[in-house]
């Protein structure tokens, strides 16, 4: 699967007000399979917000999810994406829509929010809508803002099971960047929303 991830095409025009930064092909892939070994993935309902090009979207499909719903704010982005899902042969429902405007019920949200490095706390409309959206969550989240993301997710009856560490490359995309290739620590924190 990590092979059909990496040939897929980026968004060719990234955002920085949007904070667009694709999620690495390997990351993807290997929280893919995360997900699939919980039982979060195969025969469920996947929605994966802010989706970019697309690459959470096509690993659910690729793995066996019944249904795929993707949405992202940018429309050039989910062009990109529906391009991916046709090559890749995955069935996604595409939405040009943000996150506070999703409707209807997921077993499992995939997401790599934006981080609120361009925009303070952008990040946390995914946090708030995705617990009321899904029954567990999948988000990446900037490593020095993980102790309020956590209460963020706690105080919405978000129970934290998982947490595992990566270092996202990215690569030079906006003026502002400085350094050709630049790690950036992430979290990534499997969130079960409250039960009721």
């Amino acid at each position: 699967m990590e092979r059909v991830l990496q040939s897929l095409e980026a968004v060719p025009a990234p955002k920085a007000r949007i904070e667009q930064y694709p999620t690495p092909a390997g990351i993807a892939a290997e929280v893919a399979y995360i997900a699939l070994g919980k039982g979060d993935l195969e025969g469920r309902r996947v929605l994966d917000a802010g989706c970019g090009n697309g690459i959470l979207a096509i690993s659910a499909g690729l793995l066996g999810a019944a249904e795929v719903v993707a949405a992202d704010i940018d429309p050039e982005a989910i062009d990109v994406a529906r391009r991916n899902a046709k090559r890749a042969g995955v069935h996604v429902v595409w939405k040009v829509a943000d996150i506070r405007h999703i409707e209807g019920s997921f077993d499992t949200a995939l997401m790599n929010p934006p981080f609120g490095s361009q925009r303070r706390h952008a990040d946390l409309p995914f946090v708030d809508r995705s617990l009321e959206l899904a029954r567990v969550v999948y988000g990446f989240h900037n490593e020095k803002a993980e102790a309020y993301v956590r209460r963020r997710y706690e105080s919405r009856g978000g129970r934290i099971t998982d947490r595992i560490e990566y270092a996202f490359p990215l690569r030079r995309s906006f003026a502002f960047h400085r350094d050709e290739v630049r790690r950036v620590p992430v979290v990534l924190l499997r969130v079960e929303a409250a039960k009721g």
